[in-house]
């Protein structure tokens, strides 16, 4: 579905844009009207599933008791969405780190809509730009582009956490879909991102309904929805966005990467299931795994590695010891 690539790439290079004339009128016109969407979506994404933990905790209080059904619906769509999320979304359809089979290309991307993080190709030409312009203008959610002092870094902390998401210029700025173009050519991919509210709804759907049929009552639907839907996209969502803030700014640098500040947190590691090896991933852009050390806990490489084995994945690009060794010397020597 992706373009072929022969041997392994590993240079955030390969997210540059094709060249693109002046927009039109009308697409000037469509980019403001879709921002506006954008903007009440991102107050729908960050209110909505704070408000279901609020009232899923009040519940508590009120013999609403949390069981073993709704534990096991928060963690096992929890467990879907975020391999939707980092497997799908971002280690196959971002950065081609390996090849699988059509069928196992819908589910990653339907289980990663659930997640509530946006479309599939809007996702994946966000980071393509991220790791483009990363930390420098033009990066969609920077949190090191702000003035000096405590004022100026807990702005960068918020902007990158979630408030990037309330700005065009940073959601959908001219020319966006140029980081995307080898995806909106999958006619399959295509339909899948264009139905993506359908997905969404599938994603709430799935632990209310099976909250109300394991309990057999509306109470269980109630607390399935509210567990299994909104908590889990709350975890999941504020996990992510934390890839953005607080890998940008706490954390090692084991690869002192030139144009970025990214770093390895492994707070984050296992709830982002190997995304928390951020510089890692920085240093190695197109790698299907981020743990390189063998102590590094990297869930979603070892789900790739497990279809690897059972032959639904190939071409899966991993960084040599050698590799590995000689990037590091090269660029901590350099920097």
């Amino acid at each position: 579905m992706l373009r072929n690539q022969t041997e392994l790439e590993f240079e955030s290079s390969e997210f540059s844009p094709e060249t693109q004339g002046a927009l039109t009128e009308s697409a000037i016109a469509r980019l403001e009207a879709i921002a506006k969407l954008d903007r009440r979506l991102a107050w729908v994404v960050t209110v909505a599933p704070f408000l279901g933990v609020v009232a899923a905790i009040t519940l508590l209080f009120f013999g609403y008791d949390v069981g073993p059904v709704e534990l096991g619906l928060l963690v096992g769509m929890y467990v879907l969405t975020m391999i939707g999320v980092e497997v799908g979304y971002h280690r196959y359809f971002t950065h081609s780190s390996f090849q699988t089979h059509r069928a196992i290309q819908i589910i990653l991307a339907i289980f990663g809509a659930m997640a509530f993080q946006g479309p599939v190709i809007w996702w994946s030409a966000t980071h393509r730009r991220h790791h483009n312009r990363s930390d420098q203008s033009g990066d969609p959610h920077s949190p090191n582009l702000h003035k000096e002092g405590l004022s100026g870094h807990l702005q960068g902390l918020l902007h990158s956490h979630m408030g990037w998401i309330f700005i065009a210029e940073s959601t959908r700025p001219p020319g966006w879909a140029q980081y995307a173009h080898d995806l909106y050519r999958d006619k399959v991919l295509l339909k899948l991102h264009m139905s993506y509210f359908y997905w969404l709804l599938l994603g709430l759907a799935i632990p209310t309904v099976l909250g109300g049929v394991l309990n057999w009552t509306w109470k269980g639907a109630l607390l399935g929805f509210l567990w299994g839907g909104l908590v889990r996209i709350f975890l999941l969502n504020h996990f992510v966005w934390a890839l953005n803030s607080i890998c940008h700014v706490y954390g090692s640098r084991p690869f002192n990467t030139p144009h970025d500040l990214s770093r390895n947190n492994i707070w984050l590691a296992l709830p982002t299931f190997g995304q928390g090896w951020h510089n890692n991933h920085h240093a190695f852009p197109s790698s299907a795994v981020m743990g390189l050390e063998w102590w590094q806990i990297d869930i979603s490489g070892w789900v790739i590695r497990a279809l690897e084995a059972v032959g639904l994945a190939w071409d899966v690009k991993v960084p040599t010891g050698h590799m590995i060794k000689a990037r590091k010397k090269a660029l901590n020597t350099v920097n």
